[in-house]
């Protein structure tokens, strides 16, 4: 089993972190994971660091890493200089590039109708992250029909702003929720 799926099932709610404030809050949570969303090239090691020092699996998303680029190089360095536990990404090079490099990966889809609940499917059978995360998250139908023909374990995220988001997630299939609400890191 993957680290991330057995870290989740102590705690399927994952740290969201959109502002480097917020890390110190992540870092004191029960939360097992989390995605940082935010920093740059100078500031990533040290984030990372005060995530993995508190225990926590760190994920860093790729896309939103401000003074890098989307390329080889790119996971190389993060690889080498950060050493996150692994990233996130929307985009399938990245993710197979990640993953050649031993990281962990979580490919990141955006559902905006049934077409595109359809490409993720085969999209992540052809990258194949360890996990897909589905945004938006509040979609309880759309998250049961994708865990159910996915061979990938979900994530949902996005637009989760109540404890019942969560709920109906995981109720739906979905081994974990992503969530910038600090509020819902302690459930």
């Amino acid at each position: 089993m993957n680290p991330i799926l057995d870290r989740l099932d102590q705690n399927p709610v994952i740290a969201a972190v959109r502002s480097r404030e917020e890390i110190g809050r992540a870092a004191a949570s029960p939360v097992e994971a989390v995605f940082l969303l935010c920093g740059d090239i100078l500031t990533v090691k040290e984030d990372v660091l005060s995530l993995r020092q508190a225990g926590k699996l760190v994920f860093v998303h790729m896309d939103l890493l401000g003074g890098i680029g989307r390329d080889s190089a790119a996971v190389d360095f993060l690889a080498q200089v950060a050493e996150p536990d692994g990233i996130i990404s929307t985009r399938s090079q990245m993710i197979r590039c990640a993953r050649e490099r031993g990281l962990l990966t979580i490919q990141r889809f955006f559902l905006l109708d049934s077409q595109s609940a359809a490409m993720t499917a085969e999209t992540a059978a052809a990258s194949r992250p360890d996990l897909a995360e589905i945004m938006p998250g509040i979609c309880p139908r759309v998250l049961k029909n994708l865990s159910r023909q996915m061979k990938t374990p979900l994530i949902a995220g996005g637009m989760i702003e109540e404890k019942e988001d969560i709920l109906a997630a995981l109720s739906a299939g979905v081994k974990g929720v992503s969530t910038s609400r600090a509020a819902l890191w302690v459930m």
